[in-house]
C-alpha cells in the first residue's frame, strides 16, 4: 500500500493537532468536524484566540492534583459542619425504616407471628429457603 504525499498545509495542521490533543477530543465528542477546524486554522492561523481553549498549558497538568485536594477539602469541610445529634437522628430514622422493611419481608416469607391457639399443628420449615436433594 503506497502512502500518498499530503499537501504541506495539511501536514502542518496535523502537527498542530498533535501539539494540541484537546482538538482530537472535541472532534471525537462530535462538537466539531475536522473540516471546520482545518478551515479555521488555515484562515485564522495558529495564534488566533480560537485555539486558546485547545492549547495545553502546564496548569492543566496540575488540575487533577488540585481537584483531589479540593475534593478532600470539601469532605473535611462537610465533616466539620456535621452535627452529631442530627446525624444520630438520621441514623435512628434509617434504622426504623429498615426494621419496618424487614417486618414486611418476614410477613411475606411466612416468618411473621401467627395467632396462638389455632387448631392447626405447626409445620416445621427447613432452615434454608433452598432445599437440595441428593441423587
Amino acid at each position: 500500500m503506497s502512502k500518498t504525499k499530503l499537501h504541506p498545509s495539511v501536514e502542518k495542521f496535523k502537527e498542530f493537532v498533535k501539539q494540541n490533543p484537546r482538538i482530537i477530543k472535541e472532534v471525537r465528542a462530535g462538537n466539531t468536524t475536522w473540516q471546520e477546524l482545518y478551515e479555521d486554522w488555515y484562515l485564522l492561523g495558529e495564534e488566533d484566540s480560537r485555539w486558546d481553549f485547545y492549547k495545553e498549558n502546564k496548569d492543566d497538568a496540575q488540575k487533577p492534583e488540585e481537584k483531589k485536594s479540593d475534593w478532600m477539602g470539601s469532605i473535611m469541610g462537610t465533616l466539620k459542619q456535621m452535627d452529631a445529634n442530627q446525624m444520630q437522628g438520621y441514623i435512628n430514622n434509617l434504622s426504623q425504616a429498615l426494621s419496618a422493611v424487614q417486618g414486611v419481608i418476614s410477613q411475606f416469607q411466612g416468618g411473621g407471628s401467627k395467632p396462638s391457639g389455632g387448631s392447626k399443628p405447626s409445620v416445621t420449615k427447613p432452615s434454608s429457603p433452598f432445599t437440595f436433594k441428593k441423587d
